[in-house]
Order: C-alpha cells, then structure tokens, then sequence
C-alpha cells in the first residue's frame, strides 16, 4: 500500500486524464440534437461505462500484458509517450487525436447511441486513462492498495456525473477562455506524470541509468 498522498496524486492524475471540462465542448456537440430524457440516459450510461472500464483495467489490466509479454517497464515508457501526446494537445487547449478524432465525432453524430461510443470510451476513458490506472495499479498488490484505487475511479466518476449534469448551467456561465486555462492546468500536470513514467521505464529497461 502507497502513501495517502500518493492516492491522492493518483485521484488527481485520473481527473487530469479523463478531463470532464475540457471534453464538455465534444459532448455539447453530439448531445445537441437529444432529448432531455436522452440526455439523462447518456449521462447514466456514459458514467457507468467509464467506471467499469477503469476498474476492469485496474483489477485485468497487468494480467492482460502478462499475457501478451509485455514488460511493466515497456507500458511505461509507452504509456508515458501517450500521456506526453495528450498533454502537449491540452497545453494548446486542444483535444488530442489520441483520445478523439474529427472521423469519430462525425461518425458519433449519426448514431443512435453514443453513450458508450465514443464519449466513454475513447474519449473519457480512453488509451491515456487506461494506462495511467494500469501503470498505478502495479506499485502495490495488497487489497488496500486495489480498494483504495477503486475509490479514486469512483471518485472521478462522481465528478464525471456532476460535470454532466452541470453542463447547461456550465455552458451559460463558462467562457470558453475559462475551460482553456482549466484545459491547459490539466495538460501540464499531465506532462510531468508522463515524463515521470518514461524516467521510470527507462531505468526499469536500462538499469545503468538509474546508478
């Protein structure tokens, strides 16, 4: 089991990740055309997909490149390239092509359900959210350590709701400027854990870097 400031580090990198404000602009976009009755379903669905999804990837998610034979230390040095892709496009108050692409919005505009595809997965839990739970995930293996990690996902979760719920009210009384700066405050603290996992990585692969 971590520290509690390191649970708390965590709960902050997840939200930094899944960034509910700065994907509020994509999710105004494609709910434009649902009912309030719809709205309410997909915010429902949306939130459940997001913590299932996290938390199979906590509970499977090292078992999954055991399978496939990948090392810890390569998913951190991936894993860290990914989340530096996705920090560089949020210091510029962008979303990254990583997490959702113009092809995947138009393509969401024309389905029925999008609750699932794509607003949770990938844009709210996408690559970058995955990795980050499965890369913390792996600095403990007691039970505390897995419970405490599940109550960051719901934490998130809950904030996740909130935002969604809040979005009229947010959209009326937000600048765009506003969830730019909160976009880009993400986005750098994002950039330190991704360079925090390649330094990692690497001297998990090249143990001379680490003498």
């Amino acid at each position: 089991m971590l520290e509690y400031t390191d649970y708390i580090k965590i709960f902050i990198a997840l939200l930094a990740v899944v960034d509910p404000l700065g994907s509020m602009p994509i999710i105004v976009a494609l709910t434009s055309r649902s009912k309030a009755s719809e709205i309410k379903s997909i915010e429902r669905i949306v939130v459940l997909s997001v913590t299932t999804i996290l938390l199979v990837a906590l509970f499977f998610g090292e078992a999954l490149l055991v399978f496939f034979g990948i090392s810890i230390n390569s998913f951190r040095v991936s894993g860290g390239i990914l989340l530096m892709l996705m920090a560089i496009s949020m210091l510029q108050a962008k979303i990254s092509e990583t997490v959702h692409t113009k092809e995947e919005g138009l393509e969401g505009e024309g389905k029925q359900s999008i609750a699932v595809v794509p607003l949770a997965m990938p844009l709210l839990a996408g690559p970058g959210a995955i990795s980050t739970v499965i890369l913390y995930a792996n600095r403990g293996y007691d039970i505390s350590h897995y419970l405490i990690m599940s109550a960051d996902i719901i934490a998130v979760a809950i904030i996740l709701w909130v935002t969604l719920r809040c979005i009229p009210w947010l959209t009326r009384h937000l600048s765009q400027t506003g969830i730019n700066i909160f976009t880009r405050l993400m986005g750098l603290i994002l950039s330190a854990l991704a360079v925090e996992f390649i330094a990692s990585g690497l001297k998990g692969l090249f143990p001379v870097l680490a003498s």
